[in-house]
């Protein structure tokens, strides 16, 4: 049996609460490791000295924290996949794309199996957002582009970018497949070569259908980044609003002290 604290009844905490917090502190600490199985519900309650639906309710923080996963008829895992480090200064440089890297697969390198389905193309009117952060106005189009992406099979994010359809309509953007280096390398090709980006991240509880997209569980949360790609011009070129499995990344920014 691992190294585990004892409840203590004088806490205010409840007792679940404080079975969790050491169950996490031990997978912090590396007592248990990534795919290790925790102990089993009846190995906690005997060292708690609790009901079981006391040890499920902890186990139940861990889940939706998204730190383990319960396999049925064999127990539950820490989670084997670490985060998606997401590096906001490196992922959109040209050379990925000239190397015929979209954004995502250069994320995921090292971690596992990038993959991508439900792809929807389409053109029509932005949303209100969208609109105002290109620049768009009257009753402009937009080719629009959704998509989810997988990483080992398992979804990890959602995206819907949105293209000036005087910009993307009849070229390679509109297809299903845009090609090596995927939308910001097509750009660059129609001559709008990329100069910065500006996102905007949040986060929250997920909608219904984006659990059942992210195959979420109940209490887990999303991070949403919106982000505009400008031109050497000064013209938005491109918003992509994506929704992430909060648990399965960490974003990383490098800010200039000058």
């Amino acid at each position: 049996m691992l190294p585990l604290g004892t409840v203590d009844r004088s806490e205010d905490a409840p007792p679940y609460r404080q079975i969790a917090a050491h169950l996490r502190e031990a997978i912090r600490r590396g007592d248990l490791a990534p795919g290790d199985q925790l102990p089993s519900e009846s190995q906690l309650t005997e060292h708690y000295g609790v009901a079981r639906m006391t040890v499920r309710q902890a186990i139940g923080e861990l889940r939706a924290e998204g730190l383990v996963v319960a396999e049925h008829g064999k127990g539950v895992f820490v989670r084997s996949r670490p985060p998606v480090r997401r590096l906001a200064s490196d992922r959109f440089a040209r050379r990925h794309r000239a190397a015929g890297k979209a954004a995502f697969i250069v994320e995921e390198e090292g971690l596992g199996r990038p993959g991508v389905d439900q792809i929807e193309v389409g053109e029509g009117a932005p949303p209100p957002r969208a609109k105002e952060l290109l620049g768009l106005t009257g009753r402009a189009r937009v080719v629009i582009r959704s998509r989810r992406y997988l990483l080992d099979g398992e979804p990890v994010e959602t995206a819907i970018s949105y293209i000036p359809a005087s910009i993307a309509r009849g070229t390679q953007i509109a297809a299903v497949d845009t090609g090596p280096g995927g939308i910001y390398a097509r750009l660059e090709e129609l001559g709008h070569v990329l100069s910065h980006f500006v996102e905007e991240v949040s986060v929250r509880m997920p909608t219904p259908q984006e659990r059942r997209r992210l195959q979420l569980g109940p209490g887990v949360p999303v991070m949403v980044v919106v982000r505009t790609a400008f031109d050497t011009g000064g013209a938005a070129v491109e918003v992509c609003d994506t929704v992430k499995t909060g648990p399965r990344y960490v974003l990383e920014y490098r800010v200039p002290a000058e």
